[in-house]
């Protein structure tokens, strides 16, 4: 895989969450190498700015939809 397909980011959140999450655990198993690290740690990073993004996009969408007032979601009794 070329150097421009590994940094492409996912084109849904939940992609780039699950490759973010994948990356998580195999740094926590402790396996890697220091540069293997040090690359799933860029990746996880660029990954982390492009989930918070569209977290943050999805939030003015939701206010201009509510008119500018986010309302707290009805609680369902269980």
């Amino acid at each position: 895989m070329s150097q421009a397909a590994k940094d492409k980011l996912p084109e849904s959140f939940e992609a780039a969450l699950a490759e973010l999450e994948s990356i998580v655990q195999g740094m926590e198993t402790g396996k890697l190498s220091l540069e293997e690290s040090l690359t799933a740690y860029q990746r996880g990073a660029a990954l982390l700015k492009h989930c918070q993004g569209a977290l943050t996009a999805a939030e003015q969408k939701i206010q201009v939809l509510e008119a500018g007032q986010l309302k707290d979601l009805p609680r369902t009794e269980s």
